[in-house]
């Protein structure tokens, strides 16, 4: 795209359809490159889809403020999810990527993150495991990986590559799903059988008889 600008100066965009604030910006965005029957047919769809995107967030907000959350996920996802989230009044305290590149990494901090947030490059399961026990976030999303060492450590978790079987989580109907997934993972009572490590007492330590 760089390339197509820079040679033939065809002007690009990133645009980023997960959620609705960043969907509303993105249509617009995008409309404003064309003429004004572009623009107020954007309009139009972002007035057609509000009222959905306004239940969305009053059934699902008060269940989910205040709640962080730590991705490690492929492709421009560790940014741009981060917006759904903040749509239900969720924090993202963590994110990073395994094969992100330095554009990657500036447009997610400057743009994306609040001042705080860790940011991780290509960290091992390993990493990723001590990242979470020092962060204690209420919910991980990331990759199959990922899934069964974060669930039996107490810690809820959505599988954000292929939906975990759900989705899809983009786009205006999408982000209902996205709601609705988030809550079940972080909300499911099953988190009452079982506790995060950090939530243990602390164990005595033991001396060994000689």
């Amino acid at each position: 795209s760089r390339h197509m600008e820079e040679k033939f100066d065809i002007p690009w965009c990133e645009y980023n359809f997960f959620g609705p604030t960043k969907i509303v910006e993105s249509l617009r965005k995008i409309a404003s490159y064309f003429d004004d029957k572009i623009k107020e047919g954007a309009e139009r769809v972002i007035a057609k889809y509000q009222p959905l995107m306004d239940a969305v967030i009053a059934k699902y907000r008060p269940r989910l403020e205040g709640k962080t959350v730590m991705l490690f996920v492929g492709g421009l996802r560790p940014r741009h999810v981060i917006g759904a989230y903040e749509d239900l009044g969720m924090e993202v305290v963590g994110t990073g990527y395994e094969f992100g590149h330095n554009d990657d990494y500036q447009r997610t901090a400057q743009h994306y993150v609040k001042d705080g947030t860790l940011i991780y490059d290509d960290v091992t399961g390993y990493e990723f495991e001590r990242f979470v026990e020092k962060v204690q976030p209420d919910l991980v999303g990331s990759g199959i990986k990922e899934k069964y060492i974060f669930q039996k450590m107490g810690v809820p978790f959505r599988q954000m590559h292929s939906w975990d079987y759900s989705g899809p989580y983009h786009g205006y109907d999408g982000f209902a799903i996205f709601a609705r997934d988030m809550d079940m993972a972080i909300n499911s009572p099953i988190w009452k059988k079982t506790k995060a490590p950090w939530k243990d007492a602390p164990r005595p330590n033991l001396m060994a008889a000689e």
